[in-house]
């Protein structure tokens, strides 16, 4: 197991927790945040993935808390196999760790909630119109834009032109936050498939009261067309990067 592993997995943990539990503040009843809406909730998976960044890089992973940037980090030829199959598992399980604190953390108000669909939302992905193509299509666009604009942040000409070289986990959070505004209105931006499909597992596993169906007709969404826009974008700098 590469060194890198124990940061991917705790900086996955604290995305999934801190992004999941704001929709599960804005989402359930009696809650504090209940009803804040979009902002607010992108507003927070903005900050999730700059403090997931944050702890992966102290800890001296590279900070990709997501399978699809691995991919891309793979296909531009830095990572070998092992690495890439290391990294992948850790933030699988780090995204299902996270899940299970959100749980825990929301416990009395999980019974209080009576929409079974509001309650999935804090775990995964949900599509507001369900069309399959139009559903994979906005997951490929929307994260192609994350790994395009993340390279980018992390290339010399942006990173030898910005004051100071720690910038870079606060403008992917920002990048994300852009993603969650302008593109994750049609399925919710998943852009990382550990991020959907981890909470989706513990959705179905933990004793979570009123919760229904974990929409298994829908898990290979967001996590075939982020892998593919991934590839994509990876692609793509290549030619032109």
């Amino acid at each position: 197991m590469p060194s890198t592993a124990l940061g991917e997995f705790l900086g996955t943990l604290v995305l999934v927790l801190l992004g999941n539990g704001v929709v599960a503040g804005v989402s359930l009843e009696r809650s504090k945040a209940n009803g804040a809406g979009w902002m607010v909730i992108t507003a927070g998976w903005g900050f999730a993935v700059l403090c997931g960044v944050l702890v992966a890089v102290a800890l001296g992973a590279p900070g990709e808390l997501n399978p699809a940037v691995t991919l891309a980090v793979h296909l531009g030829g830095k990572y070998g196999p092992t690495e890439v199959l290391a990294h992948i598992t850790m933030q699988m399980l780090g995204a299902m760790a996270g899940a299970a604190l959100v749980w825990l953390h929301y416990l009395p108000h999980w019974e209080l909630t009576k929409d079974a669909e509001a309650i999935r939302g804090c775990f995964c992905n949900t599509p507001a119109v369900r069309r399959t193509g139009a559903n994979l299509v906005a997951e490929v666009i929307g994260t192609a834009v994350l790994v395009l604009v993340a390279t980018a942040i992390g290339s010399s000409g942006v990173a030898g032109s910005t004051p100071a070289t720690n910038l870079g986990p606060a403008l992917v959070g920002a990048l994300v936050w852009g993603i969650g505004l302008s593109l994750g209105g049609p399925t919710g931006y998943a852009i990382n498939p550990a991020r959907d499909l981890g909470p989706r597992v513990m959705h179905a596993l933990l004793p979570i009261a009123g919760k229904g169906s974990s929409d298994w007709g829908y898990w290979w969404i967001p996590v075939v067309g982020p892998l593919l826009g991934g590839a994509v974008a990876a692609g793509l700098w290549r030619v032109v990067g």
